[in-house]
């Protein structure tokens, strides 16, 4: 389990990108690098990193379902998540 400082962190930076996504889009747009320069370091979509929704976990995330594949295989395996069982061959 992550953090709860982590998780509010991760948020933050989504937050800002949403919020200055237009205008570093202007701002590629013209070429103006000095102008995105000055943005938050945040603000840039790079500096997102994607966790596990229920558990924060960094690592093992898949991204069709938004969790962590420990969390996935727990769901799975109660039958919590829908049109996914367990395979056998």
């Amino acid at each position: 389990m992550a953090k709860e400082a982590v998780k509010a962190r991760e948020l933050k930076r989504q937050k800002m990108v949403a919020k200055y996504a237009a205008k570093r889009a202007e701002l590629k747009a013209k070429g103006d690098y000095e102008g995105l320069d000055k943005l938050p370091k945040n603000a840039s979509p790079i500096r997102l990193h994607n966790r596990c929704k229920l558990s924060g976990r960094p690592r093992g995330y898949m991204r069709k379902f938004g969790i962590s594949r420990v969390l996935f295989r727990e769901l799975a395996l109660m039958g919590k998540i829908p049109g996914v069982t367990k395979s056998s061959w």
